[in-house]
């Protein structure tokens, strides 16, 4: 799949709702924004975000049910890139330090042998 788009902060916001989701009409969309928009808004988000091709959607009875086209793995690369570039300077290690600074669910032992293991691992292969 080619590049899609650039998105806006609240078509960003909707893709968010999304992934969360997996798939969802306008009103569960809706629902779960912060400061929602109004009804009408949202669906000119969720139509502008089809035209850009980030959204399909299929007919179920009278309304539509929008799910993301890029698999949420991609996505998911994808906003660590963002967030890497934008807020650590590109830096894995200031991210990680960060995630183990916020302590939220601090991790379990087998958490963290994993953890081990994969670096070990990306060491062996050279990343």
């Amino acid at each position: 799949m080619s590049q899609l788009p650039p998105l806006s902060r609240r078509e960003r916001e909707v893709m968010d709702v999304l992934y969360e989701l997996g798939a969802g009409t306008a009103v569960q969309i809706r629902e779960r924004l912060a400061d929602p928009p109004t009804d009408s808004a949202v669906r000119s988000i969720l139509r502008i975000l089809v035209g850009k091709r980030h959204l399909e959607r299929k007919p179920d009875g009278t309304r539509y049910v929008y799910s993301p086209t890029m698999p949420v793995v991609r996505a998911r690369r994808s906003a660590m890139h963002r967030v890497l570039r934008t807020f650590f300077g590109g830096s894995v290690e200031g991210a990680v330090a960060m995630l183990l600074e916020l302590g939220e669910g601090d991790l379990t032992p087998d958490e963290r042998e994993s953890i081990k293991q994969m670096i070990d691992e990306a060491e062996e292969d050279g990343r």
